[in-house]
């Protein structure tokens, strides 16, 4: 039985909440091999993500800073999804991400897994920088050469 589009609501924002009560990968890395900072000036929303990469993978991942719960919610997400992926697997994913939330990409079709259930961010445009900007601290990090 497939549950009714109001109960997958309540579980979205249930999970959205927990991430935002208790953010996954919270804090800052000692010795990260990339960093970048991601900053809102029009909310507040202000982001640092550090990471441990070598061999190609994000061994490690932590990220710092304060924000709404769907700024905070998406970052906590973001860091479970791609800790102990290859770069390229995190770069793939936040491209289906930032699809799914500028209507590019059906959710369904995106293979997001928890994150899907940020996708009704989309309905709501002006909290989609809210949503991405983790993301874009993790490409600018990531393209952060060290």
């Amino acid at each position: 039985m497939n549950a009714t589009p109001s109960a997958e609501l309540d579980l979205y924002q249930d999970v959205v909440m927990d991430h935002k009560r208790s953010p996954r990968h919270f804090g800052t890395l000692a010795s990260p091999t990339h960093q970048a900072r991601g900053h809102n000036p029009s909310c507040g929303d202000d982001l640092q993500v550090t990471l441990h990469v070598a061999q190609g993978q994000v061994q490690d991942i932590r990220f710092s800073g304060q924000g709404c719960a769907i700024c905070i919610a998406s970052a906590s997400m973001m860091s479970e999804a791609v800790r102990g992926h290859d770069v390229a697997f995190a770069r793939q994913l936040q491209q289906r991400f930032r699809a799914v939330l500028t209507g590019e990409l059906e959710p369904e079709s995106a293979h997001l897994g928890k994150l899907i259930s940020l996708a009704g961010v989309r309905r709501y445009p002006g909290r989609i920088k809210c949503a991405l900007l983790g993301w874009h601290a993790l490409m600018h990090a990531l393209d952060d050469t060290p």
